[in-house]
């Protein structure tokens, strides 16, 4: 049996109007991994986007456990963090519903 590799996501709740819209963003995250033949690991929420919390920890997450593929629902949720393109490979999932 091959295991599957991991992949993070990553959701700015600013992005989304309510939590409906977090929940469908989360399930579109679960297919694409699943579609494009990985497991999805954390789903990181930045509730506060000035603090970038959820994002550093997801950066954290990726360098402790060499996790190289992050999926966000659309560009939208990369808005307010620069500069990381080379660090990590992101794939947006939004056309997958």
């Amino acid at each position: 049996m091959t295991t599957r590799p991991t992949l993070l996501g990553y959701v700015r709740a600013d992005a989304l109007s309510c939590a409906e819209e977090l929940a469908a963003a989360t399930d579109s995250l679960a297919l694409f991994a699943s579609t494009e033949g990985y497991t999805l690991g954390t789903v990181y929420t930045e509730r506060d986007a000035a603090e970038s919390a959820a994002f550093h920890a997801l950066l954290d997450e990726a360098k402790r456990t060499d996790v190289r593929a992050v999926v966000v629902p659309t560009l939208q949720h990369l808005g307010a963090v620069g500069g990381i393109r080379p660090q990590l490979e992101f794939h947006q999932a939004a056309d997958l519903r």
